[in-house]
């Protein structure tokens, strides 16, 4: 066994900060319909969501076996490659996330590391079975799954609602629900996408040298891939958060409940069986089959069409930008560093634009279809006041109702 080298120091470094994007871009999974609902707070939602991220990337190695020893064959790949497919994966989860879509992280490394491996070794080191079985073929069935499944326990939760003595005590019992099925996400969340970081660490170090072929990630790549995708998931990805919760559809509770619960469990029982399943599609999924399980309830099918557009492009797009970025480190230690830069300074330039609209835990339940304030405050300022109002109170009181914070749109009154 060979030390650490400089490049595969690079590789471990630019793979956990893939983790930490995967944490706040897919934050939404697990939390959105939470802190959409009210269930609740937004930080305390992220902070619990952090600490289950971290403990389920303790809990199964399956996924990591899936990727550093199942998709691509370890003999024809170099750290440099590994180093290419991460960048393809980063600044895809970093534009999605710019626009707020819910695409997959899994997929942008799937699509990153074949992208680089077929640039470096050609369209033989990838083993099409288990993209196949493994990759695309829970990428179709996921979603699917946990909607029908959200859809159909939605309709169960109303109709046990109905039948309930204290619908309020009802209503509590489906928030605690959604809590307690909002964490297990969280945990399923960890079990299987920090796997995703631990496999691409694990091949990268096979392909450096510095472990044996078929080895199982070492306990410090599971730690630190587990850190790194908790402190992600604390910073909480606003954006997707607010698409998830408030872009797809309207949740109540009991949607909730139904949507979380749903997901969990297709994407723990795929962590045991060792897919690379996309938790954003099977949460996706869910929630736009919660959306339809209550009577009334609607899909915003545009903004589902951006999102599946997204979900498309993912492996295709992360796949050309990593091909291109193997390409440029076959020049040698100067084409390493070029990308690198270009990765560092991308990365920044999607900063310093999210910046000109900034999404927080303070307006994340707000939403761009429904300017709910402004209209309220525009109707107040020409209704006419009730018969007797004193002047001053009148003059006092339109600048304070078009002052007023925006509400959410549960609490507008158009």
């Amino acid at each position: 066994m060979e030390g650490i080298s400089l490049i595969l120091a690079i590789v471990v470094v630019t793979a956990l900060a893939f983790d930490f994007t995967n944490g706040f871009h897919d934050t939404a999974n697990a939390m959105a319909t939470t802190i959409s609902t009210g269930a609740l707070r937004p930080k305390v939602a992220v902070a619990m969501s952090a600490v289950l991220n971290l403990v389920g990337a303790f809990l199964s190695v399956e996924v990591a076996n899936t990727i550093s020893k199942g998709l691509v064959d370890e003999s024809g790949i170099r750290p440099e490659v590994i180093f290419a497919a991460l960048v393809g994966a980063i600044l895809w989860n970093l534009l999605t996330w710019l626009v707020g879509l819910p695409s997959s992280s899994s997929h942008a490394l799937m699509g990153g590391l074949i992208g680089a491996t077929v640039a470096s070794a050609g369209v033989g080191a990838v083993h099409g079975d288990v993209l196949v079985t493994k990759v695309l073929i829970p990428a179709i069935a996921a979603p699917l799954v946990a909607g029908v499944a959200a859809m159909i326990g939605a309709r169960l939760t109303y109709r046990l609602g109905k039948k309930a003595d204290d619908t309020q005590a009802a209503a509590k019992g489906y928030r605690a629900g959604q809590i307690a099925s909002a964490g297990l996400v969280s945990l399923a969340h960890g079990t299987n996408d920090a796997q995703k970081t631990m496999g691409i660490i694990t091949l990268a170090l096979v392909a450096g040298g510095t472990l044996a072929p078929d080895s199982d990630p070492p306990m410090w790549v599971i730690l630190s891939a587990g850190i790194a995708i908790a402190l992600g998931t604390y910073l909480g990805g606003w954006r997707i958060i607010r698409t998830m919760g408030k872009g797809l559809t309207d949740l109540q509770p009991q949607q909730g409940f139904a949507a979380q619960t749903s997901a969990a469990t297709v994407i723990l029982a795929s962590s045991h069986l060792g897919f690379s399943l996309s938790t954003t599609h099977s949460v996706s999924g869910a929630v736009m089959g919660a959306g339809l399980g209550r009577k009334g309830g609607v899909v915003r099918w545009s903004t589902a069409t951006r999102m599946f557009v997204a979900w498309g492009l993912t492996l295709p797009a992360a796949a050309l930008v990593g091909a291109i970025a193997e390409w440029v480190t076959g020049f040698g230690s100067w084409g390493t560093a070029v990308v690198a830069v270009f990765l560092v300074g991308s990365s920044a330039a999607i900063w310093k634009i999210s910046r000109r609209e900034i999404v927080n835990h303070t307006n994340v339940n707000d939403t761009d279809e429904e300017p709910a304030g402004v209209v309220t405050a525009a109707m107040a300022a020409v209704t006419p006041p009730p018969a007797g109002t004193p002047a001053d109170d009148l003059t006092a009181t339109i600048p304070a109702q078009a002052t007023a914070p925006e509400p959410t749109p549960s609490q507008a009154t158009v």
